[in-house]
């Protein structure tokens, strides 16, 4: 797989970052490192701390502030994770049984705690005042999405503006940190600086949206859930906001009914899909994510050809063509 090159390139790196991410979860209170471990095996593919790696790279950076960095990304991450399970009162993460329904609610939330810790110890450690400051505004930002959505939960009148800033909260804007803080430690220009940040915002909303395709396409090995699984939390994405937007009155009054159940049928997911078929939802979901790996890509114009350009722009791809 052509991405495969991108993260070869920064492969030293990225055994180191997880060393220090194995490291910070060590403590003698024993269901941290047991359920850190968990966590670290369940297959995360590493790709918010790769981009961090790889902007670093892009701008001449040739220390080691990176690692710490990028670990606290994925510590970031993680904790989401671990959170919005037990908000979403998921069953599955990645194909294996969730931390929330082995350990339970509380324990998760806990743990997830923790890690956002470690990753503010981690901020703290390098110093720079800046990166400190993007990336608590970052954590606001994050809760103020997820507040949003939870707000919006069943809400079939939700608009796709809206829909858009919850998913740049939540999901793009730690992306766009990512990159840049690389672009940070290298010493970028403004100008670069800026290019790198819009690359990760735009290139996280893609993201997500990619993801809001595979929620009604991907078989559960491949994503590590079942289909359907944002609609049964009572999440309306894109593909779905599309439908009720073209919809009939008829269909309208179906889908709320749907939406509105405590527990959705195999019947009516199947309901959902069909009509997410008929309005073409997924080829439109599909298009703005396109349409958002090609603003991302641009943004990358300003630098000039490299691997770590190269990698960076086989990143982009890999979003749109990943199965999971």
């Amino acid at each position: 797989m052509a991405v495969l090159e991108a993260f070869d390139l920064i492969n030293g790196e990225l055994q180191r970052v997880e060393e220090t991410l194995r490291k910070n979860i060590e403590s003698q209170v024993k269901i941290i490192p047991e359920v850190g471990d968990y966590v670290l095996k369940s297959g995360g593919k590493r790709f918010r701390p790769s981009l961090a790696l790889v902007s670093a790279r892009l701008c001449g950076y040739q220390g080691e502030r990176h690692i710490n960095l990028a670990s606290a990304v994925e510590f970031i991450h993680t904790a989401s994770l671990l959170h919005d399970d037990v908000i979403d009162e998921a069953e599955l993460r990645r194909g294996k049984s969730s931390v929330n329904s082995i350990w339970g609610n509380k324990n998760s939330i806990l743990i997830g705690d923790y890690l956002s810790s470690r990753a503010s110890s981690l901020v703290a450690h390098d110093g720079d005042l800046r990166i400190v400051k993007i990336f608590s505004e970052f954590i606001s930002r994050m809760a103020e999405g997820e507040l949003l959505q939870h707000a919006k939960r069943k809400n079939i009148n939700l608009h796709e503006d809206d829909y858009l800033s919850i998913i740049k909260k939540k999901t793009a804007t730690l992306i766009s940190v990512a990159c840049q803080v690389g672009a940070i430690l290298g010493q970028s220009s403004p100008e670069e600086e800026s290019a790198l940040t819009d690359f990760g915002l735009d290139l996280g909303m893609a993201f997500q949206l990619k993801d809001d395709c595979l929620d009604y396409t991907s078989e559960k090995e491949e994503l590590g859930k079942g289909i359907g699984a944002d609609l049964k939390e009572g999440k309306l994405t894109l593909p779905l906001l599309l439908v009720l937007k073209k919809c009939t009155a008829q269909e309208k009054k179906a889908i709320k009914k749907i939406v509105s159940a405590s527990v959705l049928t195999k019947k009516e997911l199947t309901t959902v899909a069909d009509l997410i078929d008929k309005y073409e939802g997924i080829d439109y979901t599909l298009d703005r994510a396109n349409e958002y790996i090609s603003k991302a890509k641009r943004h990358l114009d300003i630098f000039p050809d490299s691997p770590e350009k190269y990698a960076l722009q086989l990143m982009a791809d890999y979003v749109i063509g990943r199965k999971s």
